[in-house]
């Protein structure tokens, strides 16, 4: 697969030449940019606008998981497990490079709980069907100890070894952009919507927006207005009727980052009922362990989210009751939090128990389409839902989805090791470009095996705009550990302006801001 570059210079250029575009897509997180696909494949003509990067908020700050939910089959939701399952499935087979099977064991202390969890799983496997990528099976105390030497194994009775899937968030989504580009859509980032134009019957006819880096304004027409801003929707909805109430309740989600050794090697923990009768997961990601998540229901939503000091301690003292050597504040290597766009209840809660987890469909009576809720392994299906109900209110010529069999940009069933094997088919091109220039073949920083190749290849390919697009999002850093970002940031700074063509100003302006950031990222 030829890598569809990813352009905003020409996408803004292009602009003139699109007289009305068919669907404008508001938002390019996972749903937005599962959209996007969906609807180029169709053949509509089809245009994106990011307020800010692609997957810049909750779309990077996921578990890492493409998964069926274990928690949601405890709660009767069968038949969201069983959708999800599916999807997981569609998502190994389109994009093997960026989704395998991670392996996971649940410790039980108690001789009902092990039969209580295998049973529970082997319903799981039973549910994916021929989709399942492993086998639930008990696992002896002694096996334990092996497979993850940093747990307890006071009182421990065995376990239940399970499989699901894990995925790098960001990387699918920019591969997502790719391919949406390839198939004809035309993505802009750091393009905010700032206002909805209607015609003389009050329906939605186009919109406009704001390059963020120049300043410029731009209106544009459109058949179908499609809302996918995630925790941002009613921001959007607010546009269209000043009135609207809020639909959606974010929901907070703090992970932390430490080292692998803390656990174990290959396998990831499992802990299904924490004090306050959550799951917690540790699991293995990029060479580094990611503990997490909380659920805390948040009144306000925020580009970046903060993790709370209780939410920090929450999942230290967790993994203290699991672990023989318990990480403390001052081994995490990285903190961050994302806001989960929750379907709001009907009456207050202040339990994100009782919000939805799946999505929700709306359609105003201007025409403006609302997506809302759901997660990453379904955003496949989200998106096919949402173009389908698009053609059936705006009269397109009706067309199947497509998507189930798209294969995603850097496809490929021969992963190289290490790192490199998220980039997929696109790792031998970036390889060739610091072959080409000796001086891209520079690691660039001594704990981590990225190069200024890679910086280069997401300014030229990935539409990354500053440093935080790629320590962030392109190349995980500031996730994995936010020290060493920050030591990376000058060199990466000084390969991106020879790549846009910037002066020591913008050097000067990209490392301040970044700094900045970093101290989100670090404990207090």
């Amino acid at each position: 697969m030829n890598t569809p570059s990813l352009s905003r210079d020409r996408s803004l250029q292009n602009l003139p030449s699109t007289e009305n575009w068919d669907i404008a897509i508001i938002g390019g997180g996972a749903t937005g940019l599962g959209i996007a696909l969906d609807a180029a494949s169709r053949g509509l003509k089809t245009i994106l606008l990011e307020q800010h990067d692609f997957a810049k908020g909750t779309s990077s700050r996921s578990t890492k998981l493409v998964h069926g939910g274990v928690r949601y089959l405890a709660m009767g939701d069968v038949k969201l497990v069983y959708a999800a399952l599916r999807e997981r499935g569609i998502i190994f087979k389109n994009a093997p490079h960026l989704a395998h099977a991670q392996s996971f064991i649940i410790p039980c202390y108690s001789f009902l709980s092990k039969w209580k969890y295998l049973i529970g799983l082997k319903i799981y496997d039973w549910l994916a069907g021929h989709h399942r990528i492993g086998k639930s099976t008990y696992v002896t105390k002694q096996d334990i100890k092996k497979r993850l030497p940093g747990i307890k194994t006071e009182k421990l009775q065995g376990g239940v070894c399970y499989f699901d899937g894990q995925f790098d968030d960001a990387r699918m989504a920019i591969n997502l952009a790719q391919t949406a580009t390839k198939h004809g859509a035309t993505l802009i980032n750091y393009a905010k919507v700032t206002a909805l134009a209607k015609n003389e019957q009050g329906k939605i006819s186009g919109l406009s927006f704001v390059d963020q880096e120049k300043g410029e304004k731009h209106e544009i027409n459109a058949r179908v207005i499609i809302n996918a801003t995630g925790v941002f929707v009613d921001d959007i909805l607010r546009l269209d009727t000043a009135t609207h109430k809020p639909l959606v309740r974010p929901s907070q989600g703090t992970h932390i980052v430490v080292d692998r050794s803390f656990l174990g090697n290959e396998d990831a923990l499992m802990i299904p009922e924490t004090s306050d009768g959550r799951v917690l997961f540790g699991v293995p990601w990029h060479n580094h362990l990611l503990l997490g998540t909380t659920d805390i229901p948040i009144d306000q939503h925020s580009e970046e989210p903060r993790p709370l000091d209780q939410e920090i301690a929450f999942i230290l003292d967790t993994a203290a009751n699991y672990l023989n050597r318990p990480p403390q504040l001052s081994d995490v290597r990285s903190i961050f939090a994302g806001l989960r766009p929750l379907a709001a209840p009907d009456k207050d809660s202040d339990s994100t128990k009782e919000i939805s987890r799946d999505h929700k469909l709306i359609i105003n009576d201007s025409g403006l389409i609302t997506i809302t809720g759901g997660k990453w392994t379904t955003y496949r299906k989200m998106a096919e839902e949402t173009v389908d109900k698009a053609i059936s209110t705006s009269g397109f010529e009706k067309v199947a989805c497509l998507t189930q069999d798209i294969k995603i940009n850097g496809y490929t069933q021969e992963k190289q090791s290490g790192h490199w094997g998220y980039y997929g088919s696109d790792a031998n091109k970036i390889q060739a470009m610091a072959t080409a220039k000796p001086e891209l073949n520079e690691k660039l920083h001594p704990k981590f095996e990225h190069i200024g190749a890679e910086v280069a290849w997401a300014v030229e390919t990935e539409m990354a705009r500053t440093v935080e697009d790629v320590l962030a999002r392109r190349l995980r850093i500031l996730f994995l550990d936010a020290a060493a970002a920050l030591e990376m940031a000058p060199k990466t700074a000084e390969i991106m302006a020879k790549s846009l063509n910037k002066d020591q100003e913008w050097i000067d302006t990209q490392l301040h801001q970044f700094e900045a950031l970093v101290k989100r990222y670090l404990p207090d």
